[in-house]
């Protein structure tokens, strides 16, 4: 499968939402009804504007996002329909030639990430008991670093 990694343009925001709403309909099931609406009306307002990586398709289509913030990955998010097929690896591999080790956060309920992330080789280096808005969804702090040679 043909996939390049690129920067995300404005055109870009549409297809953005529709990752997230997809990818966490898919993965978040533990969310409250209410957290989920509130947190998409953020995503809905800010993500689209929001510097990002995109890894996308032949087309031009975007399949995933990652924005990164230094060396802590913020935010990835790969359209179900993607899963399984490296896209979610590929950007993480180009994180790492951005930066020389990468921290990110997992969802402590969402055990496809957690999975993801640790054959990746993250390793967890911490846990808060509430999400980056106070919300109770626990967090998993976990870092990667670059193989040594």
């Amino acid at each position: 499968m043909f996939l390049r990694i690129r920067p995300s343009r404005p055109a870009d925001g549409t297809r953005i939402v529709e990752i997230w709403c997809a990818a966490v309909d898919a993965t978040h099931d533990f969310l409250a009804p209410a957290d989920r609406a509130a947190i998409e009306d953020e995503v809905r307002t800010h993500l689209p504007g929001t510097p990002m990586w995109l890894a996308v398709d032949a087309a031009d289509r975007p399949l995933a996002f990652m924005i990164l913030d230094g060396g802590h990955m913020e935010a990835l998010f790969v359209d179900p329909a993607m899963r399984s097929a490296g896209v979610g690896r590929r950007l993480v591999e180009h994180a790492l030639t951005l930066t020389p080790a990468l921290t990110t956060d997992v969802n402590a309920q969402n055990p496809q990430a957690l999975g993801f992330y640790s054959r990746l080789g993250f390793v967890p280096i911490g846990r808060s008991e509430t999400d980056g808005q106070g919300r109770p969804y626990p967090l998993i702090h976990l870092r990667l670093d670059p193989p040594t040679r």
